[in-house]
């Protein structure tokens, strides 16, 4: 838990739960993307209406114990490598009152322009606090 360098904690909500009882698949997915897009605004100065945007180009989840509702979630970010133009972020779930790896996921981004969608170099503020963030 020591490795992430990010922390966000997100409650589940009613309506996660699936017909088995517990958080779906699909809402790990979203708590990986909440967690990378608030830090990117929040820490690495990123602007999503600027001209550079970041498109997911791989993702992935690997699920390792179940959470269901009222659980809370942490999810602890760090990056695991940085290009010019893309990094892959890496991420653990854990349930929040006893700390059990709930999944660990990997979501890549490349940087493009925002007009011809040809990658762009991620420079500045955010790539400085990408470097920042390797594992």
């Amino acid at each position: 838990m020591n490795d992430y360098h990010y922390w966000r904690s997100i409650p589940s909500r009613w309506n996660d739960n699936d017909s088995y009882g517990h958080l779906n698949n699909v809402v790990h997915y979203e708590m990986v993307d909440s967690t990378v897009n608030t830090w990117l605004v929040e820490k690495a100065s990123f602007d999503p209406r600027g001209p550079r945007i970041g498109m997911c180009v791989e993702s992935r989840c690997v699920y390792k114990a179940e959470a269901s509702f009222p659980d809370v979630i942490r999810v602890g970010l760090r990056i695991g490598k940085l290009g010019t133009s893309s990094v892959r972020y890496e991420l653990g779930l854990f349930r929040d009152h006893d700390d059990v790896l709930i999944a660990e996921a990997e979501f890549t981004h490349v940087f493009v322009d925002r007009v011809t969608r040809r990658p762009a170099p991620i420079e500045g503020r955010t790539r400085a606090a990408m470097e920042a963030m390797l594992a």
